[in-house]
């Protein structure tokens, strides 16, 4: 066999053993992954490469080294699992960095962490004063969780006793100019019923980039023309028939809302956007 053929041989041969033993390692974020695994991780991949280049040695050393190295991190997973102590030596425990407003700074030299780090890693939650802060913990992960004071943290329904309807995921129901069946019957439309909704917005399903419902029925288009395409841009007769489609959405769910309030913020929303439809049926006519 010659060299290169036998190189290439060897490197789909790495691959496809490399492969199978990542799957039976697990799946891992880059940041999750501990000390061993990431080690690990470099070592299986020089020996891969040396598998596919190295023509003296046989290829079966290679695949037993592989072997070795994969296999240990999943032995160390579970006596991760078996082991709180083994489990605090391999991955580490988390670290207090902030309580009370106040940085514990000791802490944060145990984390070799600069008060610039810090400042970052607050900001990317959004929170711009320490003092703000009733605690932040840097996780094993490298990630930093941090809890506000109370005086600081958003108000939520429940802390005022509103009863709120839970949140559903919208639907996909086409993608890059696609139906996708199973969303559209997942909300118990059909392609009949997406059609009828699309002819009233005069445009067509290979036009959708992506199209949504969310929970109460409402139906989201993205044109193709929004991600730079020559199709022409849907027109103020296209932008009337979505707003006329809005207001009977919204007039059909006051009628069908049993909450008092919420039957009359449906109602004081449709009474809104009927305001904006006649200020804009005059263009739409022409």
């Amino acid at each position: 066999m010659p060299d290169w053929l036998n190189i290439v041989v060897r490197s789909i041969g790495a691959l496809a053993y490399l492969f199978i033993l990542t799957k039976l390692i697990g799946k891992r974020q880059i940041r999750q992954i501990t000390y061993i695994e990431y080690i690990v991780g470099i070592t299986i991949g020089s020996i891969a490469g040396f598998m596919a280049t190295e023509m003296d040695g046989p290829v079966y050393h290679s695949l037993i080294a592989l072997t070795i190295f994969a296999a240990f991190p999943a032995l160390s997973e579970w006596l991760s699992l078996k082991s709180k102590w083994y489990r605090d030596i391999m991955e580490g425990k988390s670290t207090i960095v902030v309580q009370d407003g106040k940085v514990l700074e000791n802490n944060l030299a145990k984390e070799k962490l600069t008060s610039e780090d810090l400042l970052e890693q607050l900001r990317v939650k959004n929170v711009f004063r320490v003092a703000d802060v009733e605690f932040a913990m840097m996780e094993t992960s490298g990630e930093l969780t941090v809890l506000l004071k109370s005086d600081q943290q958003p108000v939520t329904p429940g802390q005022l006793g509103l009863n709120v309807a839970p949140a559903k995921m919208p639907q996909t129901i086409i993608m890059d100019g696609k139906i996708m069946p199973k969303p559209l019957a997942a909300i118990g439309k059909n392609q009949v019923w997406l059609e009828t909704q699309l002819k009233k917005r005069r445009t067509t399903v290979e036009d959708v980039f992506i199209g949504q419902v969310d929970e109460i029925g409402n139906l989201y288009l993205d044109f193709v023309s929004d991600a730079g395409s020559n199709k022409k841009k849907p027109q103020i007769h296209e932008t009337y028939e979505t707003l006329k489609q809005c207001l009977q959405d919204l007039e059909q769910q006051a009628n069908a809302e049993q909450n008092s309030k919420l039957q009359q913020k449906y109602k004081d929303n449709a009474t809104k956007l009927e305001e904006i439809l006649k200020q804009i049926q005059p263009q739409y006519k022409h």
